[in-house]
């Protein structure tokens, strides 16, 4: 697949109610506000909520997809903005915004199913 500047690319995905427990369990990450609902809402956080790598994880997957090839993924970076709470509906939109020396960049966004972004400055790099 040849990228070129202004190439555009979308992808979405469901946080099932066992997301986080799957993302502790791979990850090692079992925080309570992650694992423990009931921790969640005593901590004002509404429930527990998806661990925010792995809410970047959906984000480099829809790059990858659209690449067609993981190896392509050089560098992805953010910075994690709001919670993913199980359940919800993270849409990703991606743009090619420069290529040079073989090399592309991207500009991501990244939302909730109310137009939230949870992931902010997204910025990846592929293989062009």
């Amino acid at each position: 697949m040849t990228v070129e500047k202004g190439q555009t690319f979308t992808g979405s995905e469901q946080v099932d109610r066992y997301r986080s427990l799957y993302y502790a369990g791979a990850s090692g990450d079992f925080n309570p506000i992650h694992i423990d609902p009931e921790f969640g809402k005593m901590v004002g956080l509404g429930g527990s909520i998806l661990q925010g790598l792995c809410t970047l994880a959906f984000a480099a997957k829809v790059v990858t997809d659209w690449t067609g090839d993981p190896g392509r993924l050089k560098k992805i970076k953010c910075r994690f903005s709001a919670p993913v709470m199980m359940e919800d509906t993270i849409s990703v939109e991606g743009a090619v915004t420069d290529v040079q020396a073989g090399r592309a960049k991207l500009a991501i966004r990244v939302v909730n199913q109310n137009g939230s972004e949870v992931l902010q400055k997204v910025e990846a790099e592929i293989d062009a």
